[in-house]
């Protein structure tokens, strides 16, 4: 069959989409490039907030008007959280539970009869989705999550904490290496839990893969500030671990963080970070940051706001509160009115501005490695090249002609940046070579 997959949301929900993607390819099956050349479309929802459900409604929809004969396939926390009201919507053929996510190609195996469905014409050429794009792969090592903040409502759609083996761990990430992958994002619903149903922990496995892959570059995907070892950072001495970490906030005052049943106050933050910045003094730092929790008095955004600038970072997801239904959050009183969640949102949009700013500033002239992406259009003679660095600031560089940077990592001298990305140098530039041609195998949206 030819699948299109496409997914909204976390890096979590990209991770399994792209162990589908291989799945299915081991199958027998194509994956391609939009859903207008599919028989099968695969729509991996999120239902994080009020927002996040719309979105994976419109969707469905707008998915099903692109292809009206493909058979659609609905997943993830969206289907899991209301899949009557899923299944009704107009298209939809099946419906796969988050318990069930790993089954999922099995499962349209045996819901769909390949055979019952009109021929659709391809390209001849098509290629396997990951032929011209080897360079970051997504690999869920954990899913689900025992903690109850009061806000999440992933804690009841993805379940109990699953982790996968360490061994099967070390056995993925070498047969993407040998796939001509050059990094790995290592994933998870809570990271830092894992291992806690198999007797094993993040370090151990992290320890794991560094002594037994020889993939370039090592990432990990957001980090609740627990469940960490004393000495957890100590194992960024290794350059191959990315120095990026996305270390989740929520708020900078320790009342509001009560009332969320975080288990990390503003005290054990900082010393966690100054704990990573000790080891990792180039680290980019992120964190999400949640407007208007319900009770949040004048005083307890000014300690954010306070907090939030002391520790500096380099970049802030930024939520306002909503409520969700089955989450405890979704019962207090004295809920934020809209206006005054929308004003304290510009206010901590702008002091990220503010920190992002200082922090880019920061690597202004440094020459650092950069794995490269993909390339956009012609200019100057040239082609534009996208890239990040090894603590993931975004990079463009102008190549000539003929010069192909796709999956290579190379020393890059970090020029002017308008905020969001730096104009690069390459310090050695490699040898022309015919330039690589983009393809699209599968879609994100965030």
């Amino acid at each position: 069959m030819d699948i299109y997959l496409h997914t909204l949301g976390c890096r979590l929900n990209e991770a399994e989409m792209e162990g589908w993607a291989r799945d299915l390819s081991a199958s027998g099956h194509r994956v391609v490039r939009g859903p207008e050349q599919a028989q099968v479309v695969v729509l991996n929802t999120c239902a994080v907030t009020a927002a996040a459900a719309r979105k994976s409604r419109q969707a469905v929809s707008r998915l099903h008007r692109h292809n009206p004969s493909a058979r659609l396939v609905i997943t993830g926390c969206y289907a899991e959280m209301d899949p009557k009201r899923v299944a009704e919507l107009a298209g939809v053929d099946l419906v796969i539970g988050n318990q069930d996510k790993a089954r999922l190609v099995a499962l349209i195996e045996a819901a769909i009869d390949p055979t019952s469905m009109p021929e659709i014409a391809t390209e001849p050429d098509e290629q396997h989705l990951f032929a011209a794009s080897r360079t970051r792969a997504f690999v869920k090592v954990q899913d689900g999550c025992r903690n109850q903040c009061s806000f999440c409502v992933v804690t009841r759609l993805r379940g109990q904490e699953r982790s996968k083996p360490v061994e099967q761990v070390v056995d993925e990430i070498n047969a993407l290496r040998d796939e001509g992958f050059n990094e790995v994002v290592i994933t998870g619903v809570h990271l830092g839990g894992y291992g806690s149903d198999i007797g094993a922990d993040l370090r151990g496995l992290l320890l794991r893969v560094l002594s037994d892959t020889d993939i370039p570059q090592i990432r990990v995907t957001s980090l609740e500030p627990w469940d960490l070892p004393d000495d957890f950072f100590a194992l960024w001495a290794n350059p191959r671990l990315g120095a990026h970490l996305h270390l989740p906030l929520q708020s900078g005052c320790d009342s509001v963080l009560r009332r969320m049943a975080r288990r990390c106050m503003t005290g054990d933050f900082r010393r966690l970070v100054a704990s990573a910045r000790a080891v990792i003094p180039e680290l980019t730092l992120t964190t999400d940051v949640i407007v208007g929790f319900p009770g949040e008095t004048q005083a307890e955004w000014e300690a954010t706001l306070a907090f939030v600038e002391e520790v500096g970072f380099a970049h802030l997801h930024i939520f306002t509160w909503s409520p969700r239904a089955g989450t405890r959050a979704s019962t207090l009183p004295d809920r934020v009115p809209a206006d005054l969640q929308r004003a304290r949102s510009q206010e901590i949009h702008a002091l990220g501005e503010v920190m992002k700013a200082a922090h880019m500033a920061r690597f202004v002239g440094q020459v650092r490695p950069v794995l490269w992406e993909g390339s956009g259009e012609p200019e100057d003679g040239g082609w534009r090249w996208q890239g990040y660095t090894d603590n993931y600031l975004r990079v463009e560089v102008i190549a000539p002609e003929g010069v192909a940077l796709r999956n290579q990592r190379l020393p890059t001298r970090l020029g002017g940046h308008d905020g969001e990305r730096y104009q690069g140098v390459l310090v050695d530039a490699p040898a022309s070579a015919p330039r690589a041609q983009s393809a699209e195998g599968m879609s994100s949206s965030t």
